[in-house]
């Protein structure tokens, strides 16, 4: 039942967050996500974690690559360019993380993840 009402409680809050919340939201997950698999890389279900957090990464900055591009997308050109080609640096890092996994690797997907939510959100990343 707690699981139930806890779930219910995550819907609402996210019906009452903007865009910009949500898609921070979802980078720092992705940076969450990556930082406890770099932490914990000798765990022995490394693999499994770190493929299923690198699959997350990809989903929604495939989901941020879709908004970019869209003729109605509000950001300016230039900025929508940059966070493309971020994006491509991104999907390359991926790649080259599943093929050769070295946690070294994740660290600049997890900065880029957190410094681009906390400039979603207007505030500086620590």
């Amino acid at each position: 039942m707690y699981a139930m009402q806890l779930e219910a409680y995550k819907t609402a809050q996210i019906n009452n967050m903007s865009g910009r919340e949500i898609e921070a939201g979802a980078l720092t997950r992705c940076a969450l996500l990556l930082s406890d698999c770099r932490e914990n890389w000798d765990a022995p279900n490394r693999d499994e974690v770190l493929s299923e957090a690198l699959r997350f990464n990809q989903r929604v900055w495939s989901i941020l690559q879709s908004e970019l591009v869209r003729d109605d997308n509000p950001l300016p050109v230039q900025i929508r360019k940059d966070i493309l080609t971020l994006s491509v640096f991104i999907d390359k890092r991926i790649i080259d993380v599943l093929a050769h996994p070295v946690p070294e690797k994740l660290k600049i997907i997890i900065d880029i993840n957190r410094n681009l939510a906390a400039g979603l959100r207007g505030s500086a990343v620590d």
